[in-house]
């Protein structure tokens, strides 16, 4: 008769927000017989038919060999079930070397003055056995549940059966290894099963089965893994094989002359949390990260550090992504920041920069070079009601792309500038180049066997030197090439008191231009506005106030005026 198995037997994962402890499993298993299969197949007739419901089909199954025949316990997380042969060995107590030996002596004594073991043939192996990290490999492939072929073991397999697992101990460093030898190239192999072994915090647990004939329990040929459980201190249970869920039990099927088949079915029977246990539960984990967060707040503080008042302080955290379209290879970038008036920095910030040298890579029908540069700027405006610009002028950012040969000559690819954007947030900006060009041929020739090219004395003539005073800047006759372009990345952050005081009054600023009002035109003209209204208010008041005599005698000779 074909009877069903269930041949899913890897590894299930489990995630679990509760305590490991109150994992209960049901075990049973079950040796198939011939009057087990007949009742089996009896039952399945007698439920289709449904006007044959009140048949007792136990009956049909001898009593006298249930108890050997098969066996249901429920076993909990690192509960420990002893086998027979633990029982018979631990009776002895010259045996017992160990103090956990001379623990199970004494449990299993305390056992037989009681009423004895509720199992017989399903007992455990917890993690602190001396059986659970060592079982030997060839008797878990002897032991699978339902593939009978003799597969060979991996590499991997064979080299993990013989590692031991670490504990989460704290290890001090061996000071006496010098720093010189922390590499060695040449291992040996109990260096390797002493230093390279893998970082496993998981506990595991063996349920294990001893499918002796009747009579005969007690020896270790007959032992066989039923199942693993494995977990760690994150919530991770790892069950192999997975609970049956209702499907169909797996078979196990022993070695020897006599080949017998078991059934094996494993339940999830842990207590279900009440609702009012759980909202208990989720009041102390709320309570616990409450209290938590408040630590966290007393550490860091909330008072954050603030510029004085009328200082903007402004942050750049920028990077130079790529630049391309330049004619030669090889490129890097010179930049420098240049401050404008009132504005200042840290006396310790440098204000410049030379990026690597960075190769192009052929991106479509242009040659980029990626950089992936980052660079940042702190500064500060201060306000000064003295002074005559109404809108303070940025900080700018001066570069020079220049490219450099196999014989460490270079040259200049391009100028360009960048002004620090007047919104905070992220920014990409892209900056296009040109570079000075000398009429004539000896200059394109000395550009490309020497390298030496036309070069701006200062940067800053790239845009309007900070340097000039005049009303106007003439460039007539100078000439010059476009080139390339190069690619921002900006990140901006503004600081002032005046966007606490702003966010307070639930006003909405826009530019931090508009932050320093007193020191600004628009502040002016905010402050000549409020003031108006308030004469306009006052002015009405002083008019609702008046009796309504007054007011007709002076309407009446304001009309008699304009008559």
């Amino acid at each position: 008769m074909a009877e069903c198995w269930n041949t899913d037997t890897g590894d299930a994962v489990y995630r679990s927000r509760d305590a490991v402890k109150n994992l209960r499993i049901k075990v049973r298993i079950q040796r198939v017989t011939s009057t087990a299969a007949i009742s089996q197949h009896l039952q399945q007739q007698v439920l289709a038919q449904k006007g044959r419901e009140g048949i007792e089909l136990e009956t049909l199954t001898s009593h006298g060999q249930t108890g050997d025949n098969e066996e249901e316990v429920v076993v909990g997380w690192q509960e420990k079930l002893f086998s027979q042969y633990e029982v018979e060995l631990f009776q002895n107590e010259a045996a017992c070397q160990t103090p956990l030996d001379r623990q199970y002596h004494t449990e299993i004594r305390a056992l037989n003055k009681a009423k004895g073991r509720r199992n017989h043939r399903i007992f455990t192996y917890t993690d602190h056995d001396r059986y659970t990290n060592c079982l030997p490999l060839h008797q878990l492939q002897q032991n699978d549940l339902v593939s009978m072929t003799k597969s060979k073991p991996t590499f991997l397999a064979e080299r993990m059966a013989s590692v031991r697992h670490r504990r989460q101990e704290r290890r001090t460093i061996d000071s006496s290894i010098p720093k010189s030898r922390i590499i060695n190239w040449d291992p040996t192999e109990e260096f390797v099963k002493s230093s390279r072994v893998v970082n496993n915090a998981m506990q595991t647990m063996h349920i294990m089965g001893d499918l002796g004939p009747p009579g005969k329990l007690g020896q270790k040929e007959n032992e066989c893994l039923l199942a693993t459980i494995k977990t760690d201190g994150n919530g991770t249970i790892i069950v192999k094989p997975d609970f049956n869920k209702g499907r169909e039990p797996y078979r196990i099927v022993t070695e020897g002359e006599k080949r017998e088949v078991w059934r094996l079915t494993l339940e999830n029977v842990s207590m279900v949390m009440k609702p009012e246990e759980r909202d208990r539960e989720q009041n102390m984990y709320r309570d616990l990260y409450g209290r938590h967060k408040e630590y966290l707040n007393s550490l860091v503080g909330q008072d954050f550090e603030m510029p004085p008042v009328g200082i903007l302080r402004y942050l750049l955290h920028g990077e130079i992504v790529s630049a391309k379209g330049f004619e030669y290879d090889n490129l890097y970038i010179n930049f420098f920041m240049e401050l404008p008036n009132n504005w200042s920095s840290l006396p310790f910030q440098p204000l410049s920069g030379v990026t690597h040298t960075c190769r192009t890579k052929s991106l479509g029908k242009e040659n980029v070079a990626f950089f992936g540069y980052p660079f940042s700027f702190e500064a500060f405006y201060m306000s000064e009601k003295e002074s005559e610009e109404l809108i303070p002028q940025w900080p700018v950012i001066y570069f020079k792309v220049l490219s450099l040969d196999a014989w460490q000559r270079y040259r200049t690819e391009g100028y360009g500038y960048l002004l620090f954007p007047a919104m905070p947030g992220k920014h990409l900006v892209t900056c296009h180049t040109w570079r000075p060009v000398q009429t004539g041929t000896v200059s394109a020739l000395r550009r490309f066997f020497i390298g030496g090219s036309a070069e701006l004395e200062d940067s800053s003539y790239v845009r309007i030197p900070g340097t000039f005073k005049g009303e106007r800047l003439s460039r007539f006759g100078f000439c010059t090439e476009t080139t390339g372009s190069v690619t921002f990345s900006l990140h901006c952050i503004q600081q002032a008191r005046a966007f606490v005081d702003a966010a307070h009054l639930k006003k909405r600023r826009q530019k931090a231009v508009d932050q320093l009002g007193g020191f600004s035109q628009q502040g002016t003209v905010c402050s000549i506005l409020e003031a108006y209204q308030r004469a306009h208010k006052r002015l009405q008041e002083a008019r609702e106030s008046l009796p309504r005599d007054v007011l007709n005698s002076s309407a009446q000779l304001q009309m008699e005026s304009s008559a």
